[in-house]
């Protein structure tokens, strides 16, 4: 069962690096947001999936941080994107 979540933990990372070259060369800021999001949210599966795997709890409380902080990313682009510039 670890090499199956360890595997699936491999596909996630290269399907989230695909995403994130594809994502970080738009021009708009709002999709260089989705980059970080993709990563937030790529981030916290692969280290829920290895927590799994390996058998260590600490690790699931780092994914739980990683989770919050790309929310808290989210809300803050669209808090100030919806500041007008001075």
């Amino acid at each position: 069962m670890a090499e199956f979540l360890t595997a699936a933990a491999l596909v996630l990372v290269v399907l989230a690096a695909v995403g994130l070259i594809w994502l970080l060369r738009a021009p708009s800021v709002v999709e260089r947001m989705m980059a970080v999001q993709l990563a937030g949210t790529a981030g916290t599966g692969v280290a829920l999936l290895l927590a799994i795997a390996q058998g260590m709890d600490a690790i699931i409380d780092v994914a739980l941080v990683l989770a919050v902080l790309a929310a808290f990313g989210a809300a803050a682009l669209a808090s100030a994107a919806g500041t007008p510039s001075s």
